[in-house]
């Protein structure tokens, strides 16, 4: 079987994803399904995301077994899945198709004709969604791949028209040199997935293949206020439209920041120093003001209006664990952020010190050793805005623990540059902490990659 029918409704019938509660996959076997293909799945567990799909009619399986192949046509796996999982060693011995993930995604993306990929180090899931928001204001009605839940979609993934796809594109293991853009966007270069990439050049490298993927005739949307973003612009052949806060020569920027009494953003578009319009943000931060810019670029480019601009950004108010407001406890807000690098880090407790509060609280809970161990002095330093800062066990993900790096070592690290760190285990300690010593008006922030939100849903249970 050729790429060329690897999706062809004549050949591919019955399709099987191997780990199909993850956020991504759950929306391609959607978005297979509204193809007309017949969908199953399977997963370590039931969650709510495959009650979803089983209410759609996908057939699912809780928990791997070979006996849940009923001779598919096509088997879609995720790089998590190991290679001795029974499912696909069962359907690599019958001789049936296997592919990854991310080569899915691309060969949906070959149907649409505009296809709008957000890629960067930070920022994609927000951006992406920012997109989303404007076009469907603009009644473009495109469908939609991201990798967060978004409200105004209902979830992660939008059934759309057949002109549009907008997805966020991953650089991890590379996954995006498998995708097909007409439009891609960069928000972003830095060091980060230490356990796939050799270095910084090794992903500036990754990040120029992804943009030599757009045709001539496309267009790449590039960040001029990132110098490793700039470093790849003079080697690129397609139509660059650079956006900016900082770079007088970027075609788009944004003048006259300001951040009101919630710390929502707000400034005035211009593009060839020309003004276009005062922009009102529904999310906070000087790193949202860099992303709606973006956002804005790519959306005029596409056909939108400054109208549709100025709604869709204003009524995004944010992807869940995106900055998201969990509630109060004795007056004490709670918010829950999925930052879990330095640059997100910076950038959230930068947003946060918009937001009306007394002390601010930084629960961190770390994101796989190698990222902690690599980035060990740049997480140091990245709580200068915090108050107080709880450091929880590093959250594996896919590694194991070799003994090298570990919580204590961290915030031992960060009381070197400034005397604030706490190491804490369990989260109900976490919590019980904190309800001894969070007055009323603190701000919480529950941070990072992992379950750590969990904190926060425990500090407020009345």
């Amino acid at each position: 079987m050729t790429e060329k029918n690897l999706l062809d409704p004549k050949i591919i019938k019955k399709i099987h994803f191997v780990g199909i509660g993850g956020i991504s996959m759950s929306g391609l076997a959607e978005i297979l399904l509204s193809q007309g293909y017949e969908i199953s799945g399977s997963d370590m567990k039931a969650s709510s995301i495959t009650d979803r799909l089983q209410s759609m009619g996908i057939k699912f399986f809780n928990g791997h077994s070979s006996d849940n192949i009923e001779n598919p046509d096509l088997v879609i796996y995720t790089a998590a899945v190991k290679k001795d999982n029974p499912e696909l060693v069962k359907s690599q011995g019958l001789g049936i198709k296997t592919i990854e993930r991310s080569v899915l995604l691309g060969q949906i993306m070959k149907q649409y004709p505009f296809s709008i990929n957000v890629s960067g180090t930070h920022g994609k899931t927000t951006t992406t969604s920012m997109v989303t928001m404007i076009m469907m204001e603009a009644g473009m009605d495109p469908t939609v791949h991201i990798g967060g839940e978004l409200n105004a979609i209902g979830g992660n993934t939008k059934i759309g028209g057949n002109k549009y796809f907008i997805a966020e594109a991953c650089e991890y293991v590379e996954s995006f040199l498998k995708f097909f853009p007409f439009m891609g966007i960069i928000l972003n270069i830095e060091a980060d997935h230490l356990d796939y990439f050799k270095g910084l050049d090794h992903i500036k490298e990754s990040f120029l293949k992804f943009a030599r993927l757009i045709p001539n005739e496309g267009f790449l949307i590039a960040c001029a206020d990132d110098s490793n973003v700039k470093d790849l612009l003079d080697k690129i052949d397609c139509n660059i439209i650079t956006y900016g806060i900082n770079s007088e020569d970027a075609l788009w920027q944004a003048r006259d920041i300001n951040f009101d009494e919630n710390g929502l953003g707000s400034y005035t578009l211009f593009k060839s120093n020309e003004e276009i319009g005062r922009i009102n943000l529904g999310v906070p931060g000087i790193h949202n003001v860099s992303n709606s810019l973006a956002a804005a670029a790519a959306c005029f480019t596409v056909g939108c209006s400054i109208d549709f601009v100025k709604s869709g950004l204003q009524k995004f108010s944010g992807t869940h664990r995106r900055f998201e407001l969990k509630g109060f406890s004795n007056d004490i807000k709670v918010i829950d952020d999925y930052a879990h690098h330095p640059s997100e880090i910076v950038a959230t407790l930068n947003a946060a010190k918009n937001v009306p509060h007394n002390k601010l609280w930084c629960i961190f809970q770390p994101h796989t050793y190698t990222r902690t161990k690599a980035l060990l002095n740049d997480f140091s330093n990245s709580f200068s805005d915090a108050d107080y800062v709880i450091v929880s066990d590093i959250y594996a993900a896919r590694e194991p623990d070799n003994g090298e790096i570990n919580s204590l070592i961290l915030s031992e690290k960060i009381n070197e540059v400034s005397p604030k760190a706490k190491y804490i285990k369990h989260f109900e300690d976490i919590a019980n902490y904190l309800h001894e010593k969070a007055s009323p008006g603190d701000l919480i922030i529950t941070m990072g990659a992992g379950d750590i939100y969990k904190v926060g849903e425990i500090f407020l249970k009345p």
